[in-house]
């Protein structure tokens, strides 16, 4: 369900089989530029789950996760999905696989070959079990009594929460109370909540679990273990922000180096702004790996949260691109965005992001669409409609909402949906627009899902030709 039928954020979550047993998945994006997420899930996995379709056979990303399985001395299970297709090619993909020194059990090998099909359901249970047999085989036991330890999968800040992290328990029980040291942070559990958004008062060996507590933001891939007490996880914490303030200032005299050497080429400077830590780390490294001979890209800035007036204030101030990753301005920077004339770009999908940057490196941008913000609507109450789903009864904050204009629905800074406005309704009456100050009933194309206090973005893509 995310943004162009592509993993984006690294998620995981649990199954439970026939027999009652549980397994862990932690699902790792699989486009090429997420190769930091992915290596950091086969690094906290027991066993990797190889997906590679029945029809397309091997691609880069697959080798690049075969790589990775393989430096972290990982076992692989390797799934064959869409076994269903006519046109799927088993035996070729089994040849290929060999030189990668995974050889199926019919090939006198010792690699789990399972052929599933994840639209039809089929050979899922067989796959399960397979998992489970070389869980038997590899012996893993966790203990459930010791203080809790575990890695950092994703990380972001939450508008009503401040930092959140998911981390999977890797030994150890967690519980509501403990303290905790987390990178070079610490904090306190206030709340665990488990994939199903369950609120948990303790959490087991291998389950995810989404903590809340943290007095600053953890990165991803960050141990984690508990504390006996508040003292020491401040004491850990302290020693670890000065050895990391210390790696900090040696990589800052290795940058000026590497400035002296290139300052004849011309620089883009980038800020990237991204919902979660694992997006904004795998955006960073996919542009530092973009090579021009004439120009190269520079981020200045690479963070999570919503886009603040401080980001706007640097673009401005250092030349910059500012590139939001599923992530909006406040109302201030909105608003300073607009007065300084620093055109903020949107993006939900990362090779899109990539391609635009890539764009601007070589100065070949093709005719820009640039996008028109025409007014903002606030969702004051939901209605339900027999023949119409969900109406968003709003009120228009400024500018004004225009039916078959696109939309963005947006929760808390972060943008939840993308479409185009169906109908508005104003007294009963279907009309063309509603501008400031009136209130109005909106539907939107293909969602329901409204909340109040959401705001709805009214907005038409110009086609505008950029001059180099």
């Amino acid at each position: 369900g995310e943004h162009g039928g592509i993993t984006q954020h690294i998620g995981a979550y649990q199954v439970t089989t026939e027999n009652k047993k549980l397994i862990t998945f932690i699902d790792t994006p699989g486009h090429a530029a997420f190769t930091e997420m992915r290596a950091r899930g086969s690094k906290i996995t027991d066993i990797v789950v190889l997906v590679v379709a029945a029809d397309d056979g091997i691609k880069p990303q697959t080798i690049e996760a075969i790589k990775h399985a393989k430096a972290a001395k990982v076992p692989i299970i390797v799934a064959i999905n869409k076994c269903d297709l006519p046109e799927k090619n088993i035996s070729k993909i089994k040849n290929e696989m060999m030189q990668y020194e995974l050889i199926a059990e019919d090939l006198s090998g010792d690699t789990l070959f399972v052929e599933v099909s994840a639209l039809k359901k089929i050979n899922l249970d067989k796959l399960k079990e397979n998992i489970l047999l070389q869980s038997e085989i590899l012996d893993l036991k966790a203990s459930y009594s010791d203080k809790a330890s575990g890695v950092v999968i994703e990380s972001k800040i939450d508008k009503g929460k401040g930092p959140v992290s998911t981390i999977l328990i890797s030994n150890g029980k967690l519980k509501k109370g403990d303290y905790f040291i987390c990178g070079d942070t610490w904090g306190k559990i206030r709340a665990m909540i488990n994939y199903e958004g369950k609120k948990l008062s303790e959490a087991l060996p291998s389950m995810p679990v989404e903590i809340l507590g943290m007095n600053n933001s953890a990165y991803a891939g960050a141990e984690f273990f508990v504390t006996k007490d508040e003292e020491e996880a401040k004491e850990l914490s302290e020693f670890r922000k000065n050895n990391s303030n210390e790696n900090k200032k040696t990589l800052a005299k290795d940058k000026a180096t590497l400035f002296e050497v290139d300052k004849d080429k011309d620089e883009l400077n980038i800020i990237i702004k991204s919902d979660v830590q694992g997006s904004s780390e795998a955006l960073k490294t996919a542009i530092t790996k973009i090579e021009h001979k004439e120009v190269e890209a520079k981020i200045i800035l690479s963070d999570i949260g919503m886009i603040n007036e401080t980001d706007v204030s640097l673009a401005k101030a250092s030349n910059a691109i500012l590139i939001g990753f599923n992530v909006k301005p406040n109302r201030e920077a909105k608003k300073l965005a607009e007065e300084q004339k620093i055109d903020i770009k949107y993006f939900n999908i990362i090779y899109e992001a990539i391609d635009y940057v890539q764009k601007s490196l070589s100065g070949l941008l093709e005719p820009d669409l640039k996008e028109k913000i025409i007014g903002s609507a606030e969702i004051q109450k939901v209605f339900k409609v027999s023949d119409a789903g969900k109406i968003a009864g709003s009120k228009v904050i400024n500018g004004e909402i225009k039916s078959k204009s696109k939309a963005r629905i947006i929760r808390d800074g972060v943008v939840v949906y993308t479409g185009e406005i169906l109908s508005i309704f104003r007294e009963k009456n279907q009309v063309k627009e509603v501008g400031t100050g009136l209130e109005c009933g909106i539907s939107i194309k293909d969602f329901i899902d409204f909340k109040e206090k959401d705001l709805i973005e009214s907005y038409l893509i110009e086609e505008i030709k950029r001059s180099i």
